[in-house]
């Protein structure tokens, strides 16, 4: 069985971690901003389709 050697450990995340290729602030920006838009554009549409299905419901029961 392996020991577990900490120096070690952290020699080799901090090799992963240089390899890693972070994202802009700009990509970070826009990424998050198509993220809010394409939410709030799914949850109007499901409020939307909520509403005419719920109407229809309604009319075909009569309440």
């Amino acid at each position: 069985m392996a020991r577990f050697n900490p120096a070690k450990f952290i020699r080799e995340v901090r090799q992963e971690m240089d390899k890693v290729t972070w994202p802009s602030r700009k990509e970070t920006t826009v990424s998050t901003i198509m993220v809010l838009g394409l939410a709030t554009t799914a949850a109007t549409f499901f409020v939307l389709v909520d509403w005419v299905v719920g109407s229809f419901i309604r009319a075909i029961i009569g309440i």
